[in-house]
């Protein structure tokens, strides 16, 4: 119900002189005419108990200085017209097109009464609209397009609005809308509309924040999150503090809005000013629930009151869990209570306590721990539908209510990754499946029957199935002895002589699990012969917590080199070579990949470092870095310091190091990883690498983090220059400048 956070670690010319050389490198072979700025060097020296520190570029950290402006804008002048300039660029973009506008992209919530919430991108469209249909076979009917929304003066201009979440009243009246301008996450906004006839009501919620708002039973309220407004001047660490849920009732006015859980709120409830808080009630249920989380960690705090509480009183809360009872999320049904946890049991087991009485110490087991990783719970009205990931591959069970439950394996259709959506006023679940090479489809499960149909909520397209395609699941010896899983996927009949160009993904933080996933527009990296591969490193959750704590703070090593013994399983099996072997991090994968070049520099050809995290030692300064210390560490104590320097990238990149070709992207309102780790990363290594080989710095300038935010042309030409800029560097023929 309430689903862990993870707020973890997507293009346009920039001025005249960057439109004149996109323009002119088009021109296959002609020289790059901008200039690559060279960044200034101004040393900084820390001393960190008793080991000092030398960062060259810290005044990058200021991204409002002019100087620091003029050398991003000139850098991703420079990048864009070397990636333009790329002879296969072009031909490549019309296939990205061509994969990814065949078929409309779907999310649906269904709604009783046969109802759906449907958020769609057409093929022609540039971003995701908002639909409501009646019945399966029904017609969709257009209810918010987000480009006719207007959004606060202070939020226009920072890139197309889109929607980020959507929540739908309990009796399906009104639905709240979060948008957001250009990847700008903490300039979000709630927006009311009548599902009716798309009617948008006077309400608006700004710097709206921590997920999709929760309707109480009157329909005329709903628990929000929201950042709270700092006073001139204030440090940007407290930008995501003190954070709150909020009571809305429509027709108020929002900056009256009152507090009811989080910071602050009740004297019985500690929270940290760094904790965040968010809060539900479920539909038809008697009961609302409060979570407490540092932000990035697996458990939460848990606390539950009577929804008919809620906003009267902060006196009527019964705690369920603490952070040191490792829970992860917990369902409500009726008066008894689900939780999902690890506690003694680090790939996560199911219990079930008293909703009025919470005591896990008492708590029934309903599904206990095994082999397989419980990856989450859903309610439905029938049953508990329980997820499960059993070697990278999804598992569905059906848990009737009551005591003593007899667990039920849904059968699904192909191995992949299932995404389980229920309702608990309706029976059965709507189930989206995918795998590395079946396109994500939706099923509908009827309990009655045990069976799964295929629904035409996600319609079909010529390219679903792939043919000449196949995937493999092996495992890499890292170099303590562990195995770690490693996914590839590549065309059929590929010769296995070490030169295919070959692109492998890695994360390893938080416990997050990269599960297999279609992804149309990646046909276009097959069809030039490309292998993908996704290491599942530890820090992530392939093994559940056990395998998520072998790659935090002081572990965290075992995270890269777990990486590292994938990439080298990859060329000891003729693959690829190292000539052809490129590595990509995004996000907290940014320690991944960073410390995988600058530790094995001759491994790869080529990395791309997507909003990537990289001064790990800076990070604490950020309004996300502070969030993220549970998970990486502090400088304020030695043992964090320790931590942090041995996984920053940017502080083991070494003069005179030959190191492959790196493309490094940011987005300007990305609120996750500020842009200047990047700047900061690019800079160093630019100053650094003796090979000769390009790196380059991407800004996205109307973009966030990663993605999130990015239009349809900006995702599609953000692969173009990633695709094409790998077959560069790895030596595919038709993608080198001058042939």
């Amino acid at each position: 119900m309430l689903k862990r956070f993870y707020f973890s670690f997507l293009i346009a010319c920039a001025g005249f002189a960057l439109l004149t050389a996109c323009q002119t490198a088009k021109e296959t072979g002609k020289v790059n005419s901008v200039t690559e700025p060279v960044a200034p060097v101004k040393p900084v020296t820390t001393d960190y108990y008793g080991t000092k520190v030398v960062d060259p570029y810290r005044y990058m950290e200021n991204l409002k200085d002019p100087e620091v402006q003029a050398w991003m804008k000139g850098q991703n002048a420079y990048a864009r017209a070397e990636l333009a300039r790329i002879p296969g660029r072009e031909d490549l973009l019309k296939k990205i097109r061509q994969y990814d506008q065949s078929v409309p992209r779907v999310r649906v919530r269904q709604l009783p009464g046969d109802r759906y919430l449907v958020l769609k991108q057409l093929p022609s469209d540039n971003t995701y609209k908002l639909y409501v249909r009646q019945g399966l076979e029904g017609k969709d009917r257009l209810l918010v397009d987000p480009q006719n929304v207007n959004l606060a003066p202070q939020d226009q201009g920072k890139g197309k609005n889109v929607i980020l979440y959507f929540s739908a009243s309990q009796n399906d009246r009104y639905v709240a809308v979060g948008i957001a301008p250009g990847g700008a996450e903490r300039d979000t906004e709630i927006h009311i509309f009548e599902t009716a006839n798309g009617h948008e009501l006077s309400d608006v919620i700004q710097r709206a924040w921590g997920g999709r708002p929760s309707w109480l039973p009157d329909n005329r309220s709903f628990i929000y999150g929201k950042l709270q407004t700092l006073p001139p001047g204030a440090p940007a660490t407290e930008i995501e503090q003190k954070f709150r849920a909020y009571l809305h009732v429509l027709g108020s006015d929002s900056a009256r809005d009152a507090a009811v859980f989080g910071f602050g709120v009740s004297a019985s409830i500690p929270v940290k000013a760094t904790e965040f808080s968010s809060m539900g009630t479920p539909p038809d249920s008697r009961y609302a629930v409060g979570a407490i989380n540092s932000g990035v960690s697996p458990n939460s705090a848990f606390y539950i009151e009577p929804v008919s509480d809620v906003g009267k009183t902060s006196s009527a809360w019964r705690k369920v869990a603490g952070t040191n009872d490792d829970v992860a999320d917990v369902e409500v049904h009726g008066n008894d209570l689900y939780a999902l946890t690890f506690k003694n049991a680090l790939r996560y087991k199911v219990v079930m306590t008293s909703a009025l009485h919470p005591d896990l110490a008492t708590a029934e087991t309903i599904v206990p721990p095994s082999q397989a990783v419980v990856t989450g719970i859903d309610a439905a009205s029938d049953a508990l539908y329980v997820e499960l990931m059993d070697g990278g591959i999804s598992r569905l069970l059906r848990v009737p209510y009551g005591r003593n439950p007899k667990a039920q394996e849904v059968a699904l259709p192909f191995k992949g990754t299932a995404m389980v959506q229920t309702d608990p006023r309706l029976p059965g679940a709507l189930i989206g499946l995918t795998s590395w090479t079946k396109a994500y489809r939706i099923y509908e499960y009827d309990p009655k029957t045990n069976e799964l149909s295929a629904t035409n909520l996600q319609p079909a397209g010529p390219y679903d199935n792939p043919s000449n395609l196949e995937s493999v699941e092996v495992k890499a010896r890292s170099y303590d002895g562990t195995m770690v899983p490693l996914s590839i996927v590549y065309p059929k009949g590929i010769k296995m002589d070490g030169s295919n160009p070959t692109w492998m993904r890695g994360y390893g933080a938080y416990g997050i699990t990269m599960t297999p996933d279609f992804t149309p527009m990646f046909l276009a990296w097959f069809d030039e012969g490309g292998v993908y591969a996704v290491c599942h490193a530890r820090g992530g959750g392939a093994y559940g917590e056990e395998w998520h704590l072998a790659g935090k703070e002081a572990t965290k090593p075992n995270t890269w080199k777990d990486f590292i013994a994938c990439a080298e399983y990859l060329v000891e099996h003729k693959y690829t070579s190292p000539a052809h072997l490129a590595g990509e991090g995004e996000s907290a994968g940014g320690i991944t990949i960073g410390r995988a070049i600058t530790s094995r520099p001759d491994l790869f050809g080529a990395a791309i470092d997507w909003v990537g995290v990289s001064d790990t030692l800076r990070q604490e300064t950020t309004a996300n870095g502070v969030p993220n210390v549970p998970e990486f560490g502090s400088v304020k104590t030695k043992a964090g310091f320790e931590a942090l320097y041995a996984m920053s990238p940017y502080d083991h990149v070494k003069k005179g190091t030959a190191y492959p070709a790196v493309l490094l992207m940011t987005g300007a309102n990305d609120p996750r990883v500020d842009p200047w780790q990047m700047d900061k990363m690019a800079a160093r290594l630019e100053a650094a690498t003796s090979s000769g080989k390009p790196i380059l710095l991407r800004v996205d300038y109307h973009g966030g983090h990663n993605v999130i935010g990015a239009t349809r042309a900006d995702t599609e030409d953000t692969f173009a220059d990633i695709f094409s800029f790998l077959l560069w560097q790895l030596g595919k023929p038709g993608f080198q400048p001058g042939q």
